[in-house]
């Protein structure tokens, strides 16, 4: 077995979705060795795709033949069927207690990994991780929690991986937090998809092209945010900066605020945080 102090550990990959493939892919391109990753895949067409993509990297439809020997598994599948395909590796993963596992599934807690795990001479070393969709180009932002048994060098190990395709990497030093975590950021892409979705038909409706205003709303968008991250005024004055008395802007903001629009983020935030509490009980 390759030992978790080598730089390119050997990287197995339950499950090759999206957020799997932006993480390999992130690896891949950063000169991680190609036989030191690994993905297994049960959809032939989705496998196919991923191993003429990655043609050197070995993939199987086996969960068991990919996690032999490897030094760190990350469990990339579906909340639904992480308890099946835990359980399904479990004698697999006994033989090999050093390894650091990974989970990237949204709401399962790590209590209930370790418990299908049922490692009874051991406690494995767990990691759970709330990535967000912009991992696929390179700007994710992610909660980290990790069990009490993993070691700072694992956690600096877990932060170079997905640091490859993450710019914002939070550890939380409560598990209950990965569910605000995605309140915020796992699911955060969206919310500002549906705004800006809003913002550009406005601007039509204000008699602007759709793409003129597709492409004026999506760099304000991105402007904003770049603003935001390296000024070293909060976000409030920031706000109050560009809003000027009796301006345009004070009378958009004046329209926001009265349709309660804190609120109304507030709600999805939380929205999202309890859903991702109720999907721990759901899938026990």
């Amino acid at each position: 077995m390759v030992s978790t102090s080598n730089d390119a550990p050997v990287i197995a990959f339950i499950g090759a979705g999206n957020m799997a493939e932006a993480v390999l892919g992130g690896l891949y391109s950063n000169g991680h060795p190609e036989s030191n990753l690994r993905f297994s895949e049960l959809v032939d067409e989705r496998r196919n795709y991923m191993s003429e993509k990655y043609p050197n990297v070995f993939n199987s439809a086996s969960n068991d033949q990919v996690v032999q020997g490897a030094d760190i598994v990350i469990f990339a599948v579906k909340p639904q069927v992480l308890q099946t395909v835990v359980k399904g590796l479990a004698s697999t993963l006994h033989k090999n207690p050093s390894a650091l596992l990974i989970s990237i599934a949204a709401g399962i807690e790590t209590t209930d990994i370790l418990k299908w795990l049922g490692a009874k001479d051991y406690e494995p070393c767990l990691i759970r991780i709330m990535p967000n969709t912009p991992a696929l180009i390179g700007e994710g932002a992610t909660g980290l929690f990790a069990t009490s048994v993993v070691t700072p060098h694992q956690k600096e190990l877990t932060e170079r991986l997905f640091g490859s395709v993450c710019k914002v990497l939070s550890w939380v030093d409560s598990e209950s937090k990965i569910d605000a975590v995605t309140g915020v950021s796992g699911s955060g892409p969206a919310y500002f998809f549906l705004m800006m979705e809003a913002i550009a038909n406005a601007g039509v409706e204000a008699g602007l092209s759709l793409e003129d205003a597709k492409a004026l709303t999506l760099q304000t968008c991105l402007g904003a945010a770049r603003m935001a991250q390296e000024s070293e005024d909060d976000l409030t004055t920031l706000r109050k900066k560009v809003t000027s008395p009796n301006g345009t802007t004070e009378a958009a903001i004046k329209s926001m605020q009265g349709a309660n629009i804190e609120n109304i983020l507030r709600d999805a935030v939380i929205a999202a945080t309890n859903r991702s509490k109720e999907l721990a009980t759901q899938f026990r």
